[in-house]
């Protein structure tokens, strides 16, 4: 993930969000809709803060396990009674990668 000091200013939660259920496919939008993926960020912000890639005072490019990040949404979740497939979290998480790709946080790889 690549981070300068103007990339949290950048990130647009509400744009995030809107981003996301247009990327969508039309299927998937009768089951996920902007509450449920208003979750999935904040449980990404959480699993960024427990993970420490949260710092305010730090610019420096992090690598995020894809998989772990995956796992931890899924479960987290299920703790909280989340109907969400992990084929519905896949493409809530390649709209928001798409979405952070496209203001300049990720790089495209």
């Amino acid at each position: 993930m690549k981070q300068n000091e103007d990339d949290w200013l950048e990130y647009d939660d509400d744009a995030a969000v809107e981003y996301i259920l247009d990327f969508l496919p039309d299927d998937v939008k009768e089951r996920v809709d902007e509450e449920t993926v208003n979750y999935v960020l904040d449980v990404i912000y959480d699993y960024y803060d427990e993970k420490g890639y949260i710092e305010e005072d730090s610019a420096e490019e992090a690598s995020i396990d894809e998989e772990e990040m995956f796992n931890y949404i899924c479960k987290a979740a299920r703790k909280d009674d989340m109907p969400l497939s992990e084929d519905d979290l896949q493409l809530i998480l390649e709209g928001e990668y798409e979405y952070g790709v496209s203001i300049g946080v990720y790089e495209d790889n």
